[in-house]
């Protein structure tokens, strides 16, 4: 990546990401869910949009979709995808956009639910034909994505991934941009006035004025008698079938809240009210609410309205909201700079997903006596930008995973912690699970290893590990140990005061954990200077 790219990824110029990033917030229906949920708590007027690969079932998972409250689902199809898709993939992969359109458009007329979403379609639509026959399998809308490139320049060269584009289309190079990129902005114009000239056309062949006439009409399609022998041995004519043709066929719906009767929104309104005086004059100040695991997302709405006033700087004061009992998932999602959470409870997934600024706080309950206690779920952290978390006790599977920024300590951890890490600190005082710093190509972490277990336990491929007691590590046990100590005075954590009573001993049992391409000298250098 160039510098501009990674500056907009937050990683780091020269290191390789995987793109698109895997999304490791999303395992079953319920994840996507929660994701659509968290969106639109942080934007009320979010439309959101999932894609689909078209695919034999693809239809109820749409439906699954439409009851996660999606405003749009995009079937794509098998003939587009990115030039830096493996050619392979693109030849042998996936199935045509028809067959996922009918699987879709039939399954959610069945489930009473084909007016709560827009369906759009994609996958190698080249002319007004292709949007005719999309709009009669379904779509209300349709995607283009290799046709205009072609249109601007685009010679298919399939290096989009490269960043030495030869036409200058897919590439950073400002010389590659300058000396071969000759595509006009009229061009594409062009092209989609003919794309709409050939569709009027096909609609007033038709008898039609508009699109949205056409949609879902499969009456309209017939078999080509050229290719009647084919398409009888695959029986295309299923395709034809439409169940309930006589029932609206397209979205009626501006916004889809098909389950907003199983949302408890009131402690979310709750906080709003209470500080929305502090957000409009830029002031600071301290609450204090009750809480229970059916309130979600809490701090996202908080974070929308600071970013719609003050943008990625965040509150001018600091605000603190303190909160006792269990929260729901995506506690503190988004959070802003100047927004401190405490939670003195326990957290469920998602505790600080994406957040930019801030400090979130979850301090374990009274009743909890092991010396490590869980105290949040899955997935924390998750693709945080920055700000700052502190957890008394251990978290579950995936926490820091496509951290890029945020500085974090908790006790203990499960698998796969601080996987394709791009930025940020993470302190973890016991034990890890399998699989730590997968992907893991910016930031660092400490880890506790008193068991000696850390090294069989962690990927190997990305990370280099080191102890921090050589006379050069002096820089980093010292500035270790003084994150400690700050620890112990935001969470009073039992299992912090044992390390640090006993620092001599326990400094031989932490690894430091850095990419290969880091240098262990300039991170402790600049994470001093950011502190500053």
């Amino acid at each position: 990546m160039d510098p501009y790219i990674a500056k907009l990824r937050f990683s780091k110029p020269g290191i390789t990401l995987i793109s698109p990033p895997p999304h490791h917030d999303i395992y079953s229906i319920e994840d996507l869910s929660q994701l659509i949920y968290d969106l639109k708590q942080i934007n009320q007027s979010a439309q959101v949009s999932v894609k689909l690969v078209s695919e034999p079932g693809v239809g109820i998972v749409a439906a699954g979709v439409v009851k996660a409250n999606a405003d749009f689902i995009t079937i794509s199809g098998h003939d587009g995808g990115t030039g830096a898709s493996p050619l392979s993939s693109i030849r042998h992969a996936g199935s045509p956009w028809e067959t996922g359109m009918f699987e879709t458009q039939n399954i959610l007329l069945q489930s009473n639910l084909r007016t709560n979403v827009k369906l759009q379609t994609d996958g190698g639509l080249k002319t007004g034909l292709d949007v005719a026959k999309a709009a009669i399998f379904g779509a209300d809308s349709f995607g283009f994505g290799t046709a205009p490139m072609i249109a601007m320049g685009c010679k298919y060269l399939r290096i989009c991934h490269l960043n030495n584009c030869a036409t200058g289309v897919a590439t950073q190079q400002l010389r590659l941009i300058d000396e071969h990129f000759a595509g006009e902005v009229e061009k594409v114009q062009n092209f989609f006035r003919f794309i709409a000239r050939e569709t009027r056309e096909i609609l007033a062949s038709l008898g039609y004025k508009s699109l949205e006439e056409i949609i879902g009409k499969s009456s309209l399609l017939s078999l080509k008698s050229d290719y009647l022998t084919e398409a009888n041995a695959l029986d295309l004519s299923v395709l034809q079938e439409r169940f309930r043709p006589n029932k609206t066929q397209s979205n009626t719906i501006h916004k889809n809240n098909i389950n907003q009767v199983l949302t408890d929104d009131s402690l979310t309104k709750k906080i709003s009210e209470a500080i929305k005086q502090c957000i409009s004059k830029g002031k600071g100040g301290s609450f204090s609410f009750k809480i229970t695991n059916s309130a979600r997302s809490i701090g996202a709405e908080v974070a929308g309205n600071i970013a719609k006033k003050y943008g990625s700087e965040g509150l001018p004061e600091k605000l603190i909201l303190n909160f006792k009992g269990d929260a729901g998932q995506s506690f503190g999602c988004w959070n802003s700079k100047g927004v401190d959470l405490k939670l003195n409870g326990l957290a469920n997934d998602y505790v600080g997903k994406g957040m930019n600024g801030g400090k979130i706080t979850i301090l374990k309950p009274k009743t909890l006596k092991e010396e490590r206690s869980i105290i949040a779920g899955n997935t924390c952290l998750f693709g945080a930008t920055g700000g700052e978390f502190y957890g008394n006790g251990t978290v579950g599977e995936r926490f820091a995973v496509r951290n890029s920024g945020a500085k974090a300590i908790i006790e203990g951890s499960g698998d796969h912690c601080c996987e394709y890490m791009t930025g940020g600190e993470v302190i973890v005082l016991g034990p890890v699970g399998n699989n730590f710093g997968a992907g893991m190509t910016g930031g660092f972490a400490y880890v506790l290893d008193e068991d000696r277990s850390f090294v069989d336990r962690c990927n190997k491929d990305l990370i280099t590990f080191n102890r921090i007691t050589s006379q050069d590590m002096e820089a980093h046990r010292s500035y270790l140990k003084d994150r400690i100590a700050f620890f112990i005075k935001e969470t009073n954590s039992e299992v912090a005061k044992k390390i640090l009573e006993d620092f001599e001993k326990y400094q031989n049992l932490f690894w430091i954990i850095t990419p290969y391409a880091e240098n262990l000298a300039r991170i402790i250098k600049n994470t001093r200077e950011e502190a500053a």
